[in-house]
């Protein structure tokens, strides 16, 4: 089942929430240096150690309960994921563009008619990633503690579905397909050009973690929303709809 396309959630309250598990840690804003991570308060593991494999990391959160069920996407207990999805202590090599850091200011994705402005998000009261308020539905929210688009490393950016009184700026993220653009204009005029790797859907206790915040093979951008099944009340819808996009390009306004 999709999201309702009228807007509203079928018991006519607000879908207000789009919640996503905090980063394991803020990235370096200059891509010329390692992209270490600002870490979230939280038990720090032992330098030096050897990383746990990712299934042994995969079954421990889950016994440790990284995230809540609940509305959004859940919250993080605070479980110190530390050092596993840092960037590479050397940048790749750039076969593809690499942009300074600048915020961005206006989204755009031609194929599902996106024109929409962008503001900062930072961690809402329960630790997640904030969103924009209800009655700024059709805003996208980069979140501020992440690469900006055009940076090293996956710049996250969150928008509602839908809303009390229409579809979301994010209404119909799951219609994108591979190879088609998205442009983010930043406030230094530059315009980073995605193309879209992948459009996946995730239960909400399945967030692939290393690939939403750990891939710092390039720069690209993931923008996220709801999606699946209503489940009323403080449940929520059911999915995470989330698109994978890699930087091919930049246009430079004048």
């Amino acid at each position: 089942m999709v999201p309702p396309r009228s807007g509203r959630r079928p018991d006519g309250r607000s879908a207000t929430a789009v919640r996503l598990p905090p980063p394991p840690h803020a990235p370096a804003r200059s891509p010329r240096s390692s992209p270490r991570p600002r870490r979230l308060p939280a038990p720090s593991p032992a330098r030096g150690r050897r990383p746990m494999p990712l299934g042994l990391i995969a079954t421990v959160l889950v016994f440790v309960g990284l995230f809540a069920v609940g509305a959004g996407f859940g919250a993080a207990t605070g479980f110190a994921v530390g050092d596993l999805l840092k960037g590479p202590d050397k940048p790749p090599p750039r076969d593809f563009p690499v942009l300074d850091p600048s915020p961005p200011r206006r989204l755009s994705i031609p194929a599902i008619e996106v024109e929409a402005p962008v503001l900062s998000v930072g961690l809402a009261k329960d630790g997640t990633v904030d969103v924009p308020p209800p009655n700024r539905r059709n805003e996208a929210g980069w979140f501020g503690d992440g690469p900006t688009p055009g940076q090293f490393g996956p710049a996250l950016i969150v928008g509602h579905v839908d809303s009390d009184t229409g579809p979301g700026v994010f209404h119909r993220l799951r219609d994108l397909r591979p190879g088609q653009r998205i442009e983010v204009l930043r406030e230094d005029d530059e315009t980073a050009v995605f193309q879209v790797n992948s459009v996946e859907r995730f239960g909400k206790e399945k967030l692939p973690i290393q690939r939403v915040y750990g891939d710092y093979s390039r720069p690209s951008l993931r923008l996220v929303t709801c999606g699946g099944t209503w489940l009323g009340g403080d449940r929520g819808y059911a999915d995470n709809v989330i698109v994978f996009a890699s930087l091919i390009g930049t246009k430079r306004h004048h």
